[in-house]
């Protein structure tokens, strides 16, 4: 069993994150920013991050890059739904994996690719 933060400002997506994940035996945390997600980290200790990139206070793409200058082990899986214009081009994705993250997924996803992406990450093989 893992002890996994997600971070997502949709409340819905943490509720059904925090569902799957514990179903496959994971203990799931979850907070609406990176603000608070920080917090978090800096008081306890998880496995997995599991984060959004789109969030008010501190978006994803910030948070990845501040936890791998001060939690570089610690294995990160960003997520999004879309871009911030759905007319824009750039794919945050990609940013999120280039700033650290070690595996991205596209919402929505099936519960069977997230549980096999938190698998691989947390066996080492992001």
């Amino acid at each position: 069993m893992a002890r996994v933060l997600a971070i997502d400002d949709d409340g819905a997506v943490c509720a059904t994150v925090s569902a799957i994940l514990e179903r496959a035996g994971h203990q799931v945390v979850t907070a609406q920013n990176g603000r608070s997600g920080l917090k978090l980290l800096e008081a306890d200790r998880f496995d997995l991050l599991l984060i959004d990139i789109f969030m008010p206070e501190m978006d994803g793409l910030e948070t990845v890059r501040v936890l791998r200058g001060s939690k570089p082990e610690l294995p990160i899986i960003v997520m999004s739904g879309a871009t911030a214009d759905q007319t824009s081009t750039p794919d945050y994705l990609s940013f999120g994996t280039k700033l650290g993250a070690v595996e991205s997924l596209r919402k929505p996803f099936r519960p069977a690719t997230l549980v096999e992406a938190v698998d691989r990450c947390l066996a080492g093989g992001g």
